[in-house]
């Protein structure tokens, strides 16, 4: 028998759930967190006592303070110090015409700031190293502008302007769901509250925007629309997910947004013009008392009754279920077809701003939803502006390098006014708008420019990093897999980046400017960010700063493209000409004569072909693409966008970050395993244990495919012999040189043989099959003779 008919228990009270949320931002009670973009500015609301902390979070850049009280007028007094700057950074800036800081300078007018003789007060510098901090305890209200400024950079110089973080401590702890609400995009047309468990309806003239904003951060909120003139009609036809999906070809529904949205009679009422958030349901219904009463919440509050009130004196019936748009509302479908739902991605101030293509009433919600994550558990407000269709506003939507990162909005490069003069078909990537075909040519016409005469791209989206300083080159030899102490001024290297594991964060090139002068190039802002983390995690002498905004470019590809740009490059007597320009070697040169457009080309590129990039800083951007055209028209120059570009570059086995490689592929199992010489590069490098231990038992190998089938393949599509999965393809095409479908597949190395016989599963992967085989790649040249030419 037991000694105690009591059982053994846990002592103590229950423990919370441990939940990390980075993405979440979920700062202590009465901090806020702002990021100040190189070459940018914001405005901040300060009261007496807030401490403002900023640090410079890259190093090497300046920052300017500039305090102003209620009247506008300026006093650094109001910081606890005294003046020692005029602010020229911040006035450089604004005469610049960017507009990235319309909102800013709008701020600046309704607060009405004279900044002709300001108090401004400078921090920070060319020195400064990364994370440098520095505080002030405020002394009276006011205003706070914090400026990060910063000039042109010169191609081979690294003066790069970078982000400033502040972080305010509020004296005067605020209550929960009262943040406050972001500077407004323009002057507003309407300013709307929807209160917390309420909707509201609201009208909008056709071509206006409508910004609907998540004021304290994960919160739903549901719209809904129908056109006024319908209305005026009779007739309450709403916006309907159904023909929306099936219009825009997404039967099958995702966690985002649809470009546009229409009503039953296929007539479109509203399209997407910004979004900040990047995660909502666009498929579910807005809540409905059905739903609460089926798990036992009968009475309560929902959308689809707060519609029905918000539109009573509309004209329009009320419904037991509403279709709506489910702003910020995060769901998903899972590998068994099931739909979930979690807490909302939004945080405070996320919008999502739309553009009415028609007269519209619409009704928003705040969703009264306390009974699962869907609104964090903490119902709080929405807020709805809506500007003139006189504004303008760019077409973005937000990206984080991080989950705990500031978002950036999409972007246009500095070569897309030049590439807009033959296309209109632009794509987001990598947080830029790039061309994605050319309806002149079409992808079948550029790739065969590309294959035998010339074509011109814009690739500016790639990450740029300026890597300084004594222990520059260590840093380098430690994070990279390439041995580059063998790295010569003026050489270019492709190589790989990995964690510990020895899975890949990124691959790219490495140029060297000078002794202790680096540029990298890669496709992920996060491969800065491991560099400097690196580098201060060891204590390096070394600054990274990122130089993306401060260096665009363009890739000249195929056979013609040197004979280009020997007619339009001048080289000082110091570096190399066109003509000498050896394959992965770069020169400091200029467009046309010495007083010319200063640029870098290097001898590189993404397609299998001769060609070469050309840097350049965004300012002379349309210099660079008109002598390039120009010169380009006799020798058959063509543009190119990214769908012919993915057709070049599979056949030439380049590979895609996302497709071929990721955080699980060492570069072996990439394919890229001559950037791993194990044997000969003597210094410790990050990952170089695992690697050793993956290529003496590599488990996956990156083969190419011939398939014998003219049926599409495409990415992820499984691979098999016979029932069991041995892998799964990573990027196919039809291959117009070769004449027939080919793929790069990662497959088990029990099967990755030359020769072997495998098979690509359709459908469910067994009712459908096509016939391939194992074969080298590339498939296109695999000698690279002709970059080598």
């Amino acid at each position: 028998m037991p000694s105690t008919p009591y059982p053994t228990v846990v002592s103590g009270p229950p423990r919370p759930s441990a939940i990390l949320t980075p993405g979440l931002l979920a700062l202590p009670a009465g901090m806020e967190r702002y990021q100040v973009a190189g070459a940018g500015a914001v405005f901040i609301s300060i009261e007496a006592g807030d401490t403002v902390t900023i640090r410079d979070v890259e190093g090497g850049q300046a920052c300017e303070l500039v305090a102003a009280d209620g009247s506008g007028k300026t006093d650094a007094g109001i910081l606890g110090t005294s003046a020692n700057s005029n602010a020229a950074g911040l006035k450089a800036l604004l005469l610049d015409d960017n507009e990235s800081l319309r909102a800013f300078r709008s701020s600046l007018e309704r607060r009405k700031i004279d900044l002709a003789e300001p108090q401004a007060v400078r921090l920070f510098g060319s020195a400064s190293l990364a994370g440098s901090e520095e505080s002030f305890t405020i002394a009276r209200d006011g205003s706070l502008i914090i400026a990060a400024p910063g000039g042109p950079m010169a191609v081979d110089s690294h003066d790069t302007a970078t982000p400033l973080l502040v972080v305010v401590q509020r004296a005067r702890i605020r209550p929960a769901g009262k943040s406050d609400l972001p500077e407004p995009l323009a002057d507003p047309v309407l300013d709307l509250r929807v209160k917390s468990k309420t909707a509201q309806s609201y009208f909008v003239k056709a071509g206006d925007f409508i910004q609907i904003i998540d004021v304290d951060g994960r919160q739903c909120t549901d719209f809904q629309c129908f056109s006024a003139r319908k209305l005026d009609k009779g007739k309450d036809h709403p916006l309907d997910v159904t023909v929306t999906r099936s219009l825009m070809g997404t039967s099958y529904p995702m966690p985002g947004l649809h470009s546009k949205y229409y009503d039953q009679d296929m007539e479109p009422l509203v399209e997407v013009v910004q979004d900040t958030c990047g995660r909502h349901d666009a498929f579910a219904l807005a809540c409905y008392a059905k739903y609460y009463d089926d798990i036992g919440y009968p009475g309560h509050l929902n959308c689809t009754e707060n519609f029905n009130g918000a539109l009573a004196d509309k004209g329009v019936a009320p419904r037991g279920g509403w279709m709506a748009i489910n702003f910020f509302f995060n769901t998903g479908i899972d590998a068994h077809g099931v739909i979930y739902s979690d807490e909302p991605w939004s945080r405070p101030g996320d919008y999502v701003l739309l553009r009415a293509l028609t007269d519209i009433i619409c009704v928003s919600s705040a969703c009264p939803d306390d009974t699962t994550p869907s609104n964090g558990w903490n119902l709080t407000d929405i807020h709805v502006r809506t500007y003139s269709g006189a504004q303008k506003f760019s077409r973005a939507i937000a990206t984080r390098p991080t989950p705990d990162a500031e978002p950036k909005m999409t972007r246009e490069t500095a070569f897309h006014s030049s590439f807009a003069k033959h296309t209109r078909d632009f794509v987001e990537y990598r947080g830029y708008w790039l061309a994605n075909s050319f309806a002149k040519e079409g992808p079948l016409e550029e790739y065969w420019a590309c294959r035998e005469k010339a074509v011109v791209m814009d690739l500016s989206p790639l990450r740029k990093f300026e890597v300084t300083g004594p222990d520059s080159e260590a840093l380098l030899q430690y994070t990279l897999t390439r041995d580059i102490r063998k790295l010569a001024v003026g050489q270019v290297v492709y190589t790989a980046m990995c964690y510990e594991h020895g899975g890949m964060i990124d691959d790219g090139t490495l140029l060297r400017l000078g002794k202790d002068n680096f540029r990298w190039i890669g496709g992920d802002d996060y491969s800065g960010t491991w560099l400097r983390e690196t580098a201060q995690k060891l204590g390096l002498k070394v600054l990274v700063r990122s130089s993306t905004d401060q260096m665009h470019n363009i890739a000249l590809q195929g056979p013609k493209s040197r004979d280009i740009l020997k007619e339009i490059v001048w080289t000082a007597l110091t570096q190399p000409s066109i003509a000498e320009l050896e394959w992965f070697r770069f020169a400091v040169a200029r467009i046309g004569d010495a007083q010319g457009v200063p640029i870098v080309v290097s001898r590189t590129g993404y397609t299998g072909e001769l060609g070469y990039e050309i840097w350049c800083h965004p300012r002379d951007a349309e210099k660079v693409f008109d002598a390039v055209w120009q010169a380009g028209q006799p020798h058959g120059l063509k543009p190119m966008g990214l769908l012919a570009l993915d057709m070049v570059r599979i056949e030439a086995g380049l590979i895609f970050a996302g497709y071929d490689f990721s955080d699980q592929t060492d570069p072996f199992e990439a394919g890229i395993g001559f950037t791993v010489p194990l044997k000969s590069k003597t210094d410790d490098f990050i990952g170089r244990d695992a690697l050793i231990r993956r290529k003496e038992h590599p488990a996956r190998k990156l083969v190419g495919l011939d398939i014998d089938a003219n049926v599409p393949v495409g990415h992820g599509d499984c691979v098999h012999v016979g029932r069991a999965q041995i892998g799964e393809v990573t990027s196919s095409m039809r291959s117009p040189v070769l004449g027939k479908n080919i793929a790069l597949a990662r497959l088990d190395i029990a099967h990755a043989d030359i020769g072997t016989q495998v098979e690509i599963g359709k459908l469910d992967g067994h009712q459908k099959r096509l016939p391939a085989k194992v074969v080298p790649f590339a498939h296109y040249d695999p000698q690279k003779t002709k970059p080598r030419s």
